[in-house]
């Protein structure tokens, strides 16, 4: 096992006493085990927590009015292995999939599989059913959406990324899994910590990441067409149908976001490093 540390810490300027609710938390997974934790809010802030419909952790904290810090710091031990992969896994059809996989091939509020379902088939028709057409349409998102900060915002839809070919790893991710879904494979979002473990540098500024997971041959797979590559050290907080059902924080007011700061680093052992 790897253990790795990860957290958030954000600053708000609230007009109001503001409702919020947030999903950072790792979520409760065999292939993942939380060991610590630890809330910190300047000033104090009372929390309740409970889990959603998809069984995502989620913190339900009201800010005061003016400026507020919250700051969320844990430690986790995930596999230390690079995502699994099978190139032979094959598409289950729509007929044969468990039920709780048929949500996750309907269009969504981001993802809206129908309408690009004939451009889909179009460049994707072609391919081998399974893992090879799963990877198809990572490699076609990977090289024909470019990565530019600030490129989308929380409204932004699968649909806008198909049409102007820019956007963040939360784009590249809902963009992947509309069309997966278009090809009537299950695919659902995955929004999570992903450190630098076995990158080589430069390394870009941390943030949350997002990718998609495709039900294959009986199970969930992990793709991540933004860096369409093995990656070791994910650390998931929350899976749903797309960004909406996993939105790190959530806010029933109009607060200012002044800062935002996430980390995801690889704990090592001095003892044997």
């Amino acid at each position: 096992m790897t253990r790795v540390r990860v957290g958030c810490e954000f600053q708000y300027d609230s007009p109001g006493f503001t409702p919020t609710v947030w999903q950072v938390r790792p979520r409760a997974d065999s292939a993942q085990r939380l060991t610590s934790e630890t809330w910190n809010a300047e000033p104090p802030i009372p929390r309740t927590s409970y889990h959603d419909a998809y069984g995502n952790v989620c913190d339900r904290m009201t800010l005061p009015p003016g400026p507020a810090l919250v700051r969320y710091d844990a430690y986790v031990e995930v596999p230390g292995v690079f995502d699994d992969a099978d190139k032979s896994a094959r598409q289950v059809p729509v007929e044969l999939l468990p039920d709780e996989a048929m949500v996750f091939l309907l269009p969504s509020r981001f993802c809206m599989s129908d309408l690009l379902r004939a451009q889909a088939w179009e460049l994707f028709g072609g391919t081998e059913p399974g893992w090879p057409r799963v990877q198809a349409v990572c490699d076609w998102v990977h090289d024909n959406v470019r990565f530019q900060a600030g490129a989308s915002n929380a409204f932004t839809s699968a649909l806008d990324v198909w049409e102007h070919r820019t956007g963040v790893c939360r784009d590249f991710a809902q963009l992947g899994l509309t069309l997966c879904r278009s090809l009537n494979i299950p695919a659902r979002y995955v929004f999570g910590y992903l450190p630098d473990i076995g990158v080589p540098p430069p390394y870009e500024p941390m943030d949350f990441c997002a990718w998609f997971e495709v039900y294959l041959e009986n199970r969930w797979w992990t793709f991540d067409p933004r860096n369409n590559v093995p990656r070791m050290g994910r650390v998931v907080i929350g899976r749903g149908r797309d960004a909406l059902d996993v939105a790190m924080v959530t806010t029933y007011g109009a607060p200012a976001l002044l800062r935002m700061t996430v980390w995801a680093d690889e704990v090592i052992d001095q003892m044997s490093a």
